[in-house]
């Protein structure tokens, strides 16, 4: 039974979005005026990693991990986290004055962002996922869309094709973010932008806590059961040196609280969220799992009995050059030194005082 028979959404105090944005799915429309290239490792290896990349994930195993969650009876109870972020992401490109002909999603799930976007802002919009069975089960969405399988390290698209690319909670599973940003960046049309959201490195410090406490208590060490992720002061250098600029990079925290720790793995593993690092221990003893439930209970429980689980969120915006983009002055060519502003400022307050 869930906290207080309250849904993850309640938890969440998440606002209704305009019945506009829940239109009936447009009919399957042909993917013409988009070129697609051939990609030397091929989509059909996707658990195979660049050759210059650490292979810290199993990719074989996150596409198992996906297509078994997408594939469950209930899946939709465990996709409030994913559209929550999914609509925080489209409230960005809103934020952004201007239409989109051909958008791509990166790693979309079941379409997370595109059921909160509009056919007046996005003409045409492409789904990359490396679990098919996420995107047969694909969500209710207006604009029309074409689903393409294909790995987040290995877009298979052509040079300057998308005016917009979008990745939601997808991109930390990936072993090598630098191409993944790369390819984005090859993707993109010139002037075009590219919008993101990754977990960041406080993500589940408290499952991560509690199961380094219990672990090192009763079995005289502890393996990491939570992935890494990427802290945000690397984000800024990544998109940098793929070739993006006027970036920004900001932070957010979802707090979701559950009856207890074993729930919240549940949640996890519905939204095929469980760890798939090579290196991780495959079983936990039944005693130890008991205990880092009581040591999360006692450290982080709430007053009402239920356990808080923190998702922190970092959102990355960051465009290719165009030549009609504002650039910096080149150095030393102000015309106006700093000691010459501070003095405009003081015959303003001075004149402010014989008034």
């Amino acid at each position: 039974m869930r906290l207080q028979a309250a849904s993850p959404l309640e938890m969440l105090r998440l606002t209704r979005f305009p019945p506009q944005w829940r239109r009936p799915p447009a009919a399957g429309v042909p993917a013409k005026n988009v070129g697609f290239r051939k990609v030397a490792s091929g989509v059909s290896s996707l658990g195979s990693a660049s050759p210059r990349s650490l292979n810290i994930f199993d990719r074989d195993l996150k596409r198992k991990q996906k297509n078994w969650a997408a594939r469950q009876p209930e899946r939709i109870k465990f996709d409030y986290l994913k559209e929550e972020v999914g609509s925080r992401i489209a409230d960005r490109v809103y934020d952004i004055a201007r239409d989109f002909p051909f958008a791509l999603d990166v790693g979309c799930g079941r379409g997370y962002i595109a059921q909160h976007l509009n056919k007046e802002t996005v003409g045409k919009f492409f789904q990359t996922d490396i679990a098919e069975n996420a995107l047969k089960n694909a969500l209710e969405m207006e604009i029309p869309t074409v689903n393409v399988l294909a790995d987040e390290e290995f877009l298979p698209f052509r040079e300057n094709t998308f005016d917009l690319v979008v990745s939601s909670l997808s991109l930390h599973w990936v072993n090598d973010l630098p191409r993944a940003l790369e390819q984005i960046h090859y993707v993109l049309k010139p002037d075009g932008v590219f919008i993101g959201a990754v977990f960041g490195g406080d993500t589940l410090y408290e499952l991560r806590c509690s199961l380094q406490l219990a672990e090192t208590e009763r079995e005289g060490g502890f393996s990491p059961h939570v992935s890494p992720f990427t802290a945000v002061n690397d984000l800024g250098h990544l998109l940098g040196r793929a070739g993006f600029n006027t970036l920004t990079v900001d932070t957010d925290e979802i707090q979701v609280n559950y009856p207890g720790m074993f729930e919240l793995m549940e949640d996890l593993q519905g939204m095929g969220e469980s760890n798939c690092a090579w290196h991780r221990k495959a079983l936990l003893h039944r005693d130890t799992m008991l205990a880092a439930a009581a040591v999360y209970r006692e450290m982080y429980g709430n007053e009402d009995g239920s356990v808080p689980a923190t998702y922190q969120i970092y959102y990355m915006i960051g465009w290719k050059y165009h030549d009609s983009q504002a650039r910096p002055a080149k150095r030393g060519s102000a015309t106006v030194s700093f000691g010459e502003l501070r003095k405009i400022n003081d015959v303003m307050s001075q004149g402010k005082k014989s008034q």
